[in-house]
């Protein structure tokens, strides 16, 4: 179940209905899938695409999305410090970032203009899309990190991240996770 929070008017909200009227007017995608198949830690990216295949399809279909993978971090992930730093680090893409998570957390922030910085926790389930421009980074955790997530692209190259240099994420390193 998502989360989302404005830290600087101390606002958390966790109806789905709110969060996506919330979302909704301000142009990014977000929306709750069913999300009932357990994986191993071992199971492979064509097991889990396949496995929501049936909603995934149409949705790439009508977004006109050519390609998806699957990311997996855990604790156990080789230059996790490393990886975290660069996905913390406000940046834009080319294209729209699209993320369903089949397992896991992780929070999504927002620089929008004109408006104070939010987050998403997005969970077991959710589906964002943040569209191409939009300022933002993502945190796994610091300790016990884990995400299993479906990620969506037109062409991967559009991923790449274009970095602000804002350093803004600095003043919300101390934010904890929504219980």
């Amino acid at each position: 179940m998502a989360i989302l929070s404005i830290p600087e008017k101390n606002i958390q909200i966790s109806n789905p209905k709110e969060i996506h009227n919330f979302f909704e007017a301000r142009n990014i995608f977000f929306d709750q899938w069913k999300c009932d198949v357990l994986f191993e830690d071992n199971a492979s990216q064509e097991d889990i695409l396949q496995a929501y295949a049936n909603d995934l399809d149409p949705f790439m279909k009508k977004g006109g999305y050519l390609t998806a993978d699957v990311i997996s971090i855990n604790k156990l992930t080789e230059n996790y410090d490393a990886i975290r730093a660069k996905f913390l680090a406000e940046h834009t893409h080319s294209e729209d970032e699209i993320r369903f998570f089949v397992d896991g957390q992780g929070l999504f922030w927002f620089n929008m203009e004109n408006e104070p910085v939010f987050n998403l926790l997005c969970q077991k389930g959710d589906l964002i899309s943040v569209p191409a421009g939009t300022k933002h980074w993502f945190d796994a955790g610091e300790e016990n990190p884990f995400v299993k997530a479906i990620r969506i692209f037109i062409d991967m190259s559009g991923w790449v991240p274009e970095y602000t240099g804002s350093k803004l994420e600095v003043a919300f390193s101390g934010f904890s996770f929504p219980a």
